[in-house]
C-alpha cells in the first residue's frame, strides 16, 4: 500500500474505520473517496474496511518491534487481558441471568450488583488507560468516553453499557482493545490466546 496517499483527513477516516469495524450513516466526502481508492466497502448505510484498508492502517499503527516503549506496552497489556476478561463476563451477566433467561433488568438489586462491578472493572483499568496513554499518545481519549458512557449508564439509560449500536462503556472498550492490537501488531486469534493463559494462570 505504499503508492496510497491520503489526505490527513482521510487518513484519520480510515484508522476510525478499521479501529471501529464499521460505521453508519451517510457516507463523508473522506469516505467515498476512501471507497474510491478500495480502502472501505460503502453498502447502502453501512460502511466497513476492505482488506486492503484494514492491511493499510495494521501497516501504519504497528509499533516497531524494537521501539523504546514496546516492553512497557506488552507488560501493560498483559495487565489488561485479565480485567477484559472481567469485563466481557459482566456484559454477558448484565444480559443474560444466571438461570439463561434474558436479564429485563426488573431486578434492581441484580442491577445494581453488576454496576458494582463495573465501578471495580473501571478502577483497575484506569492506572492502565494512564500507562497506555503516556507511550500511545493518541490513546488518551479512551478514558473520558469511558466516563461519559458510565455518567449516562448512571442518568438510567441501560443501553450504555453494552449496546453495540452507540458508543456504550462495551464499545467504547472494544475500540481501545482493538486500537491496542493494532499497535502492537497481534491477531485476535494471538490475544485470545493470551488472555487465556493469563487468567488460567498458565503465564504468558
Amino acid at each position: 500500500m505504499a503508492d496510497v496517499v491520503l489526505s490527513e483527513e482521510q487518513h484519520e477516516a480510515l484508522v476510525t474505520m478499521v479501529v471501529r469495524g464499521m460505521a453508519r450513516g451517510e457516507a463523508t466526502a473522506e469516505q467515498t473517496a476512501l471507497a474510491e481508492a478500495g480502502l472501505i466497502l460503502i453498502k447502502g448505510p453501512m460502511m466497513m474496511p476492505t482488506p486492503a484498508g484494514t492491511a493499510y492502517v495494521s501497516e501504519l499503527m504497528r509499533l516497531p518491534d524494537d521501539a523504546p516503549q514496546r516492553e512497557r506496552i506488552m507488560a501493560t497489556f498483559e495487565r489488561f487481558l485479565p480485567v477484559n476478561r472481567q469485563l466481557r463476563d459482566l456484559c454477558t451477566a448484565w444480559q443474560v441471568r444466571p438461570d439463561g433467561s434474558v436479564n429485563d433488568h426488573a431486578d434492581e438489586n441484580y442491577d445494581a450488583d453488576i454496576r458494582d462491578r463495573l465501578d471495580d472493572i473501571d478502577d483497575a483499568v484506569a492506572p492502565l488507560l494512564k500507562r497506555f496513554s503516556e507511550d500511545i499518545p493518541r490513546m488518551t481519549g479512551y478514558r473520558g468516553k469511558l466516563t461519559e458512557s458510565l455518567e449516562k449508564l448512571d442518568d438510567g439509560d441501560n443501553a450504555w453499557l453494552a449496546s453495540p449500536l452507540i458508543d456504550s462503556y462495551h464499545t467504547v472498550w472494544m475500540h481501545l482493545h482493538q486500537e491496542l492490537l493494532l499497535t502492537i501488531g497481534m491477531s485476535r486469534k494471538e490475544d485470545e490466546e493470551l488472555e487465556e493463559r493469563l487468567v488460567s494462570g498458565a503465564g504468558a
